[in-house]
């Protein structure tokens, strides 16, 4: 993996570890939530990925969106999806989101590179 790629993933799951060594329910039930909301269902997970793309994107949450990217990586989307979905969201969300774009789009080209 490239080293950005690599940096991200190593901290998030240090820090995971962290929050969840602390044993607190609330956390611990959130993050389980959160994992089973990206499982299949009516919507696949692809779908459910992308989905959350847009909304990081929006949100402006610059390490969701890197965590998005790399589950549609994951999931075999491709860079044609990918900017579709940029696009919905910067319909969206509007110009503040282009700079979150440029930063994805950096992020979607490291992963490219894991190939």
């Amino acid at each position: 993996m490239e080293n950005k790629v690599k940096e991200f993933n190593a901290y998030r799951q240090k820090m995971n570890d962290v929050i969840l060594s602390k044993d607190n329910l609330v956390l611990k039930r959130l993050f389980n939530l959160d994992t089973q909301t990206y499982s299949d269902g009516a919507l696949n997970v692809k779908t459910k990925e992308m989905l959350g793309l847009v909304a990081s994107m929006v949100l402006r949450c610059d390490d969701c969106i890197k965590y998005h990217l790399e589950k549609c990586h994951e999931q075999g989307c491709t860079t044609e999806e990918v900017y579709e979905v940029f696009s919905v969201a910067n319909i969206v969300g509007g110009t503040i989101v282009i700079p979150h774009t440029r930063r994805g789009a950096e992020f979607w080209e490291e992963l490219l590179k894991t190939n």
